[in-house]
């Protein structure tokens, strides 16, 4: 429909909810609007009109009412047909002419409703043939998604563990020569007090006796 009117979709449903505000009233197929002939001359009138939309469908509806009080004051009045025919031929004819016309216009109309109701049918097939191709290829994706967030997360794990026992064998080592380093300066504490001590006690003998201070140096 947008496209018969060339107009845009949004605003083929804009102009269906003005009438429709109006009193306008659409065949209907559930809540989806049917567009006949009619239909299409009234969007062709607002999408051209200078005046407000609101006026224009007002009188579009007016049509439309007037159309359906002629409608229903037309009578068919089957049992008087056969008698009140025309006696001319040439009328008969006409009437014959028009039946056969009218017969071949309603054909061709079953037709073509028939291949607009067998093209729908295969558009519906094809719809649902790539939903399901689309709900198969969104599942194969979240799958593989999930696969692959998976897998991240545990190499992510292997990683941290990984890092951990590095840092932990890291943080065991460096323990280690701390404490080699506390017991190299404990050793150098206890020699350097030996030596201090052996040095006092030398000093401290009497003058005749502190030959023996050198000793100590070359200890």
């Amino acid at each position: 429909m947008a496209e018969e009117v060339g107009i845009a979709t949004p605003t083929v449903r804009k102009y269906g909810q003005i009438l429709e505000r109006n009193g306008y009233e659409f065949l209907k197929d559930g809540d989806r609007r049917i567009f006949v002939q009619s239909d299409i001359g009234a969007l062709i009138a607002l999408r051209d009109t200078d005046k407000p939309l609101d006026d224009t469908a007002k009188g579009l509806v007016n049509q439309q009412q007037e159309r359906l009080e002629e409608s229903n004051k037309t009578e068919i009045a089957i049992p008087d047909t056969y008698e009140n025919l025309p006696q001319d031929p040439n009328q008969l004819k006409e009437i014959l002419m028009f039946l056969v016309n009218e017969l071949a216009a309603t054909r061709e109309m079953n037709v073509q409703l028939t291949n607009d109701m067998s093209d729908l049918k295969i558009t519906v097939s094809r719809l649902k043939q790539d939903h399901h191709v689309i709900s198969s290829s969104i599942g194969n994706s979240t799958q593989k998604t999930h696969a692959k967030i998976e897998k991240l997360t545990e190499q992510q794990n292997t990683n941290y563990e990984t890092l951990l026992q590095l840092e932990k064998q890291k943080s065991e080592l460096l323990q280690k020569e701390i404490q080699n380093m506390r017991d190299e300066q404990k050793k150098e504490w206890s020699s350097q007090n030996d030596f201090n001590k052996r040095l006092e006690e030398a000093i401290q003998k009497p003058k005749e006796k502190r030959g023996g201070l050198f000793s100590i140096f070359r200890k």
